[in-house]
């Protein structure tokens, strides 16, 4: 029996079944690609959060904070020069301002007259002394010539040789020399009250004249406005001729290499950062390239919205939770802020090491180096007296008062 022809041919596939077997294929491996790569980022990401992500905080809620030291004067006065311009670089004693001190001269000039007629009058005391100590010794001799006239004229009247009459006036020209003579000592007495016996810089009345000297030195040294400390100057509103009274600000001077970095971390970010631990920076001012080193030197004592001028209310009915953050004040290395100098209010990114313990019990601040301003005042005060000293030795004849006057 033969075979029908059309029972042995194969049966023809639909032509999209020719094509759709490579597709499936190419979806699945496409699929498997990407899970694989999915899976091999997943297990990167993981590893790098479990051996360096979970030990890090960071944040770019942070920015340059420096000290702005206000330059005031302490007296008040015109503006005669300004010496400085913003952004100019000063130096501590360097002349910021000059004020008109031809008030300030005079007045100085009266209390230095005034010392010296003091010093004068103090030493007309000490030299009134010697001769009031020889005024009583005078008193007292002729006290003692009229106590002996009065007694032999007495025993001359007891034998009849002389009158009541000139007993009398005996008697009484001996009570007028005892009175003059109490008298000259009372005024001894009184002048050594007014003298005393210090050096002639330690009386009062001259002690009192030479501090009225002292502060009229300050008043006239300060006409001259110097800068506290180094820095760059910024903020300078003052002009020649302006009226200025004291504490009016002037100018501020910013010592950049006392710059330090505030950054705010979240509230869930603090719970293992710890005072001393060592910080990554970088600035957007010069970009990643350029790394800072720092550590945490304290944390702030309350969030930004407790000091804020208008504290939040949060006792209200449509209370909504926001997160907060917490100001955490960064030190900086001295050596990478000289080599790369930042400016106040720059933006920084921060990063903290939380496997570093730190060097400070945890939330203990750091004590910061400050600036420490020049105490100009001091050196004033030493001219002062140095002024004071030669004008003394100038008056008086000696310092003290002779050894034969005492």
């Amino acid at each position: 029996m033969t075979e029908s022809p059309t029972m042995n041919a194969p049966t023809p596939l639909p032509p999209d079944a020719l094509n759709a077997s490579p597709a499936k294929g190419t979806r699945a491996r496409t699929l498997v690609l990407l899970a694989g790569v999915f899976l091999l980022f997943a297990g990167g990401w993981g590893a790098y959060w479990f051996f360096v992500g979970r030990w890090q905080e960071s944040t770019d809620d942070a920015y340059v904070s420096g000290h702005v030291v206000q330059i005031t004067p302490q007296v008040g006065g015109t503006v005669r020069a300004v010496r400085v311009n913003d952004t100019d670089t000063v130096a501590a004693g360097d002349v910021l301002v000059e004020l008109d001190d031809a008030d300030s001269r005079v007045a100085l000039e009266q209390a230095e007259a005034t010392l010296a007629q003091t010093v004068r009058e103090t030493r007309v005391l000490h030299v009134n002394t010697v001769a009031l100590r020889a005024q009583v010794a005078a008193r007292q001799a002729e006290a003692d010539l009229l106590a002996a006239d009065w007694n032999r004229r007495t025993a001359i009247a007891a034998m009849g040789g002389t009158s009541q009459e000139e007993v009398d006036h005996a008697n009484k020209a001996l009570v007028a020399g005892q009175a003059a003579h109490v008298a000259a000592r009372e005024q001894l007495r009184a002048n050594q009250a007014l003298a005393t016996e210090d050096a002639i810089e330690q009386h009062p009345k001259v002690r009192h004249a030479a501090t009225r000297v002292e502060e009229a030195w300050l008043a006239w040294s300060r006409a001259r406005i110097v800068a506290p400390v180094s820095g760059q100057v910024a903020k300078r509103n003052s002009q020649v001729g302006q009226k200025v009274v004291a504490g009016a600000p002037l100018m501020a001077v910013i010592p950049l290499d006392a710059l330090w970095v505030d950054a705010n971390f979240k509230e869930g970010q603090l719970g293992r950062m710890q005072v001393g631990q060592r910080v990554i920076l970088t600035a957007d001012y010069y970009g990643s390239g350029v790394k800072y080193r720092g550590r945490v030197a304290g944390f702030a004592a309350g969030t930004g919205s407790a000091f804020a001028l208008l504290p939040a209310q949060n006792a209200t009915g449509n209370w909504i939770k926001v997160v907060q953050r917490v100001p955490v004040r960064i030190e900086l290395e001295a050596e990478d802020l000289r080599a790369h100098p930042l400016r106040i209010g720059l933006s920084m990114q921060v990063m903290v090491d939380l496997r570093d313990s730190g060097d400070a019990p945890p939330k203990t601040a750091v004590p910061s180096a400050l600036p420490v301003a020049r105490d100009d005042s001091a050196a004033a005060l030493a001219a002062a007296r140095a002024r004071i000293a030669a004008i003394i030795r100038q008056h008086a004849a000696s310092g003290k008062l002779p050894d034969n006057a005492r």
